[in-house]
């Protein structure tokens, strides 16, 4: 089923596809309709932010107080467990649409993974990732040498 452009799978909207994007001069990065749309449809107009290793990913609220939810009812933490929090969790911004339908991303977040003008967003279906266009193309050169390793693994999990 389509409803407003958007694809509608069992668990409603999600976030696909590639989009590039500059940063203004504040910071403030322009999300895409179509992901405004899915956060609209399926969630609130809130989003957590927060560095990965090579880039930044954006939650939708819901979906982070899901990842919170699995960390709080664990009784005890392994160590590396606590190390990825300290890293994932604690730097975690919480941003919120304006009405040009823009998320200021903070100084540190965009200087942990250096992120300066030109962004690229890409759709990871619960989230999306927020990446500088220079380590994208890097990344993606890694994937394409090595894809026929990556589809083996992918295709065991997927069956």
């Amino acid at each position: 089923m389509v409803i407003s452009g958007l694809k509608w799978e069992k668990g409603g909207a999600v976030f696909r596809g590639k989009s590039i994007h500059s940063l203004d001069a504040k910071g403030r990065l322009s999300i895409p309709a179509r992901f405004r749309e899915v956060l609209q449809s399926r969630y609130s107009e809130t989003l957590f932010v927060t560095n990965k290793v090579k880039c930044l990913v954006a939650y939708p609220h819901e979906e982070w107080r899901k990842m919170e939810d699995r960390f709080l009812s664990a009784p005890l933490l392994p160590p590396e467990v606590e190390q990825f929090q300290r890293y994932f969790l604690a730097s975690a911004v919480e941003c919120k649409l304006d009405s040009h339908g823009r998320i200021l991303i903070p100084a540190p977040l965009r200087d942990e993974v250096n992120i300066t003008k030109e962004v690229v967003l890409l759709g990871m279906l619960s989230h999306f990732e927020i990446w500088s266009k220079d380590a994208l193309e890097e990344e993606y050169q890694v994937v394409r040498e090595n894809f026929n390793e990556y589809h083996s693994a992918v295709s065991t999990i997927a069956q």
